[in-house]
C-alpha cells in the first residue's frame, strides 16, 4: 500500500508540473508562475526567487518587490551567482549554518494570503537550480527556501524528489518569455 500513496504522490507531481508547461502557451507573468511553483513545492510565495541572467549579472524578476534591488555579478559568492556560474543545482537543509549574505531576507514584501509573516524570516533550507534550456544556456536561476526562526519551524526538510520537480520546473521556466535578456517585466 505504501507504493500507491507514493505513485499518487509522483502522479499529482507530474500533472502540477505539466500545468506548469501548459501556462507556456498562455505567455504568463512571473507572478503567476512562482505562485503556481510556490503551490507545487509546498512553500509560501515569498519563499521564491527568480533571477534572470543579464548583462553577466543575476537581476531579481521576482519577487517584483526586489527587482530594483540591484543585480548579483556572477563572479560573486551568492549562492544564486555560484548556481548560475556552474550550472550546479544545490540542496541545503542546514542553509542558516552556511554564511550567506542575508540583505534579501530583510526586504519587507507585499503580503500574499498564504505568506503569514514569513517574508522577513531567515532562510533554514534552500534549494538553488539554474534555468537552463535543454542545450545548457542559463537564463538565470530559481531559488525556493524554506523560513523560519530554526530548522524545526521552518517545515520538512528538501528532498531529492523535490529537487527533481525544481530541475523540471527551471527548465520549463526557461523557456518563458519573461526569462528572455531584455523582456518587457
Amino acid at each position: 500500500m505504501a507504493n500507491t500513496g507514493s505513485q499518487a504522490g509522483t502522479k499529482t507531481a507530474k500533472t502540477e508540473i505539466g500545468e506548469l508547461e501548459a501556462m507556456l502557451s498562455d505567455a504568463p507573468t512571473s507572478e503567476k508562475v512562482c505562485f503556481k511553483l510556490a503551490r507545487i513545492l509546498s512553500v509560501n510565495r515569498s519563499e521564491i526567487a527568480l533571477f534572470r541572467l543579464e548583462k553577466g549579472s543575476l537581476r531579481f524578476i521576482f519577487p517584483v518587490e526586489l527587482r530594483s534591488a540591484g543585480v548579483l555579478p556572477l563572479s560573486g559568492t551568492a549562492v544564486a551567482a555560484r548556481t548560475a556560474a556552474t550550472h550546479t543545482p544545490l540542496l541545503s537543509n542546514a542553509f542558516m549554518r552556511v554564511r550567506h549574505a542575508s540583505l534579501f531576507e530583510a526586504v519587507r514584501l507585499s503580503k500574499g494570503e498564504d505568506d503569514r509573516g514569513m517574508d522577513q524570516m531567515p532562510i533554514q533550507k534552500i534549494m538553488s537550480v539554474p534555468v537552463a534550456l535543454a542545450d545548457g544556456t542559463v537564463h538565470g536561476v530559481i531559488q525556493v527556501s524554506r523560513k523560519g526562526l530554526d530548522p524545526r519551524g521552518a517545515g520538512a526538510d528538501f528532498t531529492n524528489d523535490d529537487l527533481k520537480k525544481l530541475e523540471k520546473a527551471a527548465e520549463i521556466i526557461a523557456r518563458m518569455p519573461f526569462m528572455q535578456e531584455g523582456a518587457e517585466l
